[in-house]
């Protein structure tokens, strides 16, 4: 079945990025000149998908908002010339339909992943973390494309230094081809030694409906939260998921050095913007 929809998960309380977050939700923290959802549904449009979950909570509004019409700022900025300011919404827009549902409680990434599961129904569908961001090639058409050759649950993989393998859930797996596994486990925060692998999983996923089951008959862990990994455990034992090593590089924007980092490094590709910000830099390193 080919796959039309996105899940978006961006429903979590971003305590990294407190006390930014508190009142803006760490999805539409900026990078250059878009907020970090933006790129994820620019991400899925590009990608082939036409409908996006965004999966939200209480506060959150704004993520709703962002892609929703605004007419009174629109008529002003035809008004002065300035409609390009929101060009890139608009166009958005024309590409994919975008929904929204509510997490009534902070209950985990696998309960967020839970609210879709109406929207949903019964196909498979794209599954990207909402504070996570690619830069280079497409991770989510590079999910579609191993989606159609497999015919599976597909996880997106990063491979990572030693020293952070205890940060991420990791796979374990035969190797069929240069980026390619076929997964036979999977470890939520392995200690290095304990760790079947080196590749981390990278918030991107194609999911078939049968996660939905899967993470209803998954038991509430540390916090009472449903981790999506315990239900990826479950769903491998019923059927064979994949893994891809993503040639995009990954930047997570939840904590405030990375989203630094990936403002910079954005910024960095673009030469009008780092024509200014050069000098600034070049200061202060020869401090």
């Amino acid at each position: 079945m080919p796959i039309r929809k996105a899940v978006i998960p961006a429903a979590g309380f971003g305590t990294r990025m407190l006390p930014a977050a508190k009142a803006v939700p760490k999805e539409m923290l900026p990078v250059l000149d878009k907020p970090v959802i933006q790129y994820v549904v620019e991400e899925a449009a590009a990608a082939g998908i036409s409908d996006a979950l965004l999966i939200v909570s209480r506060g959150k509004s704004a993520v709703e908002d962002h892609f929703d019409r605004f007419p009174e700022l629109e008529s002003r900025l035809q008004s002065t010339g300035k409609q390009a300011l929101l060009a890139s919404i608009a166009q958005l827009s024309g590409q994919i339909k975008i929904h929204s549902v509510r997490q009534p409680e902070q209950r985990g990434l696998g309960d967020a992943v839970l609210q879709a599961k109406h929207h949903v129904g019964d196909e498979p569908f794209l599954c990207q973390l909402g504070d996570t961001i690619f830069s280079g090639d497409s991770p989510a058409r590079q999910l579609l494309d191993a989606y159609e050759k497999f015919g599976t649950s597909v996880i997106g993989l990063e491979e990572v230094p030693p020293e952070k393998v205890s940060r991420y859930g990791i796979v374990g797996g035969a190797r069929i081809s240069d980026d390619a596994l076929k997964l036979d486990t999977l470890v939520e925060k392995p200690t290095i030694e304990n760790a079947p692998s080196r590749y981390a999983i990278a918030a991107r996923y194609v999911l078939t409906p049968m996660i939905f089951q899967c993470l209803q008959e998954t038991t509430p862990g540390k916090g009472g939260e449903i981790q999506l990994t315990d239900a990826l455990k479950l769903l491998l034992s019923r059927e064979p998921i994949h893994g891809i090593v993503l040639r995009g590089a990954r930047h997570d924007v939840g904590n405030p050095t990375d989203w630094l980092k990936t403002n910079l490094l954005f910024a960095s590709r673009d030469a009008s913007m780092w024509s200014a910000l050069e000098p600034l830099m070049r200061a202060l390193l020869a401090r």
